[in-house]
């Protein structure tokens, strides 16, 4: 089935393949347990009946009596072993679901993710999976089994006397139509609430990511009301949506249980007029009862049932993104000449590169410079391929990246951004994350050889110092060093460096720069630079504007040629002469 057409239903099948099984015994054991708890229903009218014929055996009301409290003990035995089942079952589906989730952003292009809030990302993953719990655990085998016994007992019922087992039924019509009209719309109301949720779940993560910008620019006042309107917008949502359906669901609850309104006065004109017999009008009367209390327990669900299909579509919206298509066998790549033939690509509507050609040979630095915008990024993530080119190609080795297994690629290409991202780990593991299997001695080789094993050793634990979230333990320097480092350790034939010294001071830079010369020694290099002074040795300088290649060629080559470039390269001379001027005025 494709799985852009899978509804609800075929999803939770989908995510339940592996546990089957112990979903299928959790149910065999809720109806167990159900009919065991109607069981005790058919041994007081059978007391009743005996005390009305004056039987007088206590043996025969001490076996009733037994049996009943026998029945009652299994039912919640049953019940805990069905629960244990579902249970187990359910938190494995939950881990697998969000293992799904977490493997499926890494084969997703970069777009994908970078238009989609991480907050909302989060909530997928965590509350709205966790969402499911009450679904699989309780509704499938619980809801289940109590339709199944209560669908048993009715038929029971009309096989004793058709009329009576009409007449008990005669509640649920009102009850079901209470419901139907409460669950008119639901989905939408729940979908509107889930939206205002996602809503404030972003601004949170905002407001609390932009902490330091909302202090120091004074803006805590617009901020506060940015999140406090989510949140009162959020709020109103769930009041809306509970106002909505309280009334109907209280309605429906009320009426379901009130059988006896119409077994008891409809039952006595039937046995005064000799048509009933009191056994069974006993008999109907009390299982009457019985049935109500499993299907109030079906009503107790309309809930969860009504938030199940958004809750379901929201993780289905992540599962069915497009994935980067890439073959699953490696190829073999002679050589690492890197060829971009007429590639254009396009981002939220918007062409960002127009009919690139491009030729990067092996061994060689190609700097990508121009003004912000331009496609000096883009054209470096197409090639590490966080992107799909929208047209053209790109190969390596005279083979289209599209024909090399992702894995191969991540192999083959070293991607340093100026978004230098560590993990809440240790020095020594964010910097391992390079190459895994790498000992602890290659780990520190590497760290001295990228120039940041003396401010490591400088830290409080070493090599064992916590990071902390997203590095911000280290300063932004600090941070980038250890990319490089783990760039280093990763020993990529290719290595791209996206404006990788953008945050660095001078001091760091020049440290950094000669990591930088050990890092891609004898490999093929595209640095992003927005500083000029580091680049103007490469072998060829792409200058870039507006999506286009404006000029190429030697830093020399290009102060003559290219209008654009000398306009570059003043602003970065006067852009430094002034810094230098404000160095030495403190």
């Amino acid at each position: 089935m494709n799985e852009k057409s899978k509804g609800t239903v075929g999803w939770l099948w989908d995510f339940s393949n592996h546990h089957r099984g112990g979903y299928i015994t959790s149910l065999i054991c809720a109806a167990a347990g159900v009919a065991c708890g109607m069981a005790p229903y058919f041994c007081v009218s059978q007391i009743i009946i005996a005390l009305m014929n004056q039987v007088r055996e206590p043996g025969l009301y001490g076996t009733y009596c037994l049996a009943a409290a026998g029945f009652w003990l299994l039912r919640y035995l049953l019940h805990d072993v069905s629960t244990l089942l579902s249970h187990r079952a359910t938190f494995t589906v939950l881990s697998e679901v969000r293992g799904r989730l977490a493997k499926k952003l890494t084969s997703v292009p970069m777009g994908f993710l970078m238009d989609t809030p991480s907050g909302r990302l989060k909530n997928i993953m965590v509350e709205r999976v966790d969402s499911m719990e009450t679904t699989l655990a309780h509704i499938v085998p619980e809801m289940s089994g109590n339709i199944l016994v209560s669908i048993a007992t009715i038929i029971y019922l009309f096989v004793l006397d058709w009329r009576m087992g009409l007449v008990s039924l005669i509640t649920i019509p009102i009850g079901l139509l209470c419901y139907l009209f409460m669950m008119a719309g639901y989905e939408k109301r729940f979908s509107n609430y889930v939206i205002k949720n996602k809503q404030l779940n972003d601004t949170a993560v905002e407001y609390i990511g932009g902490i330091e910008v909302i202090k120091a620019f004074h803006q805590s006042a617009s901020s506060y009301e940015k999140f406090t309107s989510a949140a009162k917008e959020a709020a109103a949502s769930a009041i809306e949506w509970m106002r909505s359906t309280l009334l109907l669901f209280s309605t429906a609850l009320s009426v379901f249980p009130a059988v006896l309104v119409s077994v008891l006065p409809i039952g006595c004109i039937f046995y005064m007029n000799g048509t009933l017999s009191l056994e069974t009008f006993v008999i109907t009367m009390i299982l009457s009862l019985g049935i109500m209390g499993p299907l109030v327990t079906v009503m107790g669900y309309a809930d969860d049932l009504g938030k199940i299909s958004t809750i379901v579509k929201e993780i289905s919206d992540v599962l069915t993104v497009p994935d980067l298509k890439r073959p699953t066998e490696e190829v073999t790549i002679d050589h690492y000449d890197i060829h971009l033939h007429d590639v254009s690509f396009s981002y939220c509507d918007t062409t960002v590169l127009h009919g690139i050609n491009l030729s990067i040979p092996a061994g060689s630095v190609t700097a990508l410079v121009g003004p912000s915008g331009s496609g000096k990024s883009t054209i470096a993530k197409l090639i590490a391929s966080l992107w799909d080119v929208g047209g053209g190609d790109i190969t390596i080795g005279g083979t289209d990246i599209r024909e090399i297994p992702l894995a191969q690629l991540n192999h083959t290409i070293a991607y340093v951004s100026q978004d230098n991202y560590l993990f809440d780990e240790t020095i020594r593991e964010n910097i391992r994350m390079g190459d895994l299997s790498a000992t602890d001695q290659q780990v520190e080789e590497v760290a001295r050889r990228s120039g940041c094993h003396d401010f490591i050793m400088q830290l409080e634990h070493g090599y064992e110092t916590r990071a902390g979230g997203a590095g911000g333990h280290l300063s932004g320097g600090e941070r980038q060093r250890i990319t490089i480092a783990r760039a280093m350790l990763k020993n990529a034939p290719i290595v791209i460096l996206d404006e990788a010294t953008a945050y660095t001071d001078p001091e760091n830079e020049a440290v950094i720069q000669a990591a930088v010369s050990k890092l891609v020694v004898g490999k093929t290099l595209i640095v992003i630079a927005h500083r000029l002074s580091t680049i103007t040795d490469s072998d060829n300088i792409i200058v870039m504007d507006h999506g286009r290649i404006s000029a190429q060629g030697t830093h020399h080559a290009l102060l003559a040629a290219s209008g654009l470039y000398r306009n570059m390269w003043a602003a970065h001379n006067a852009a430094k002469d002034r810094k230098s001027t404000e160095g030495e005025m403190v």
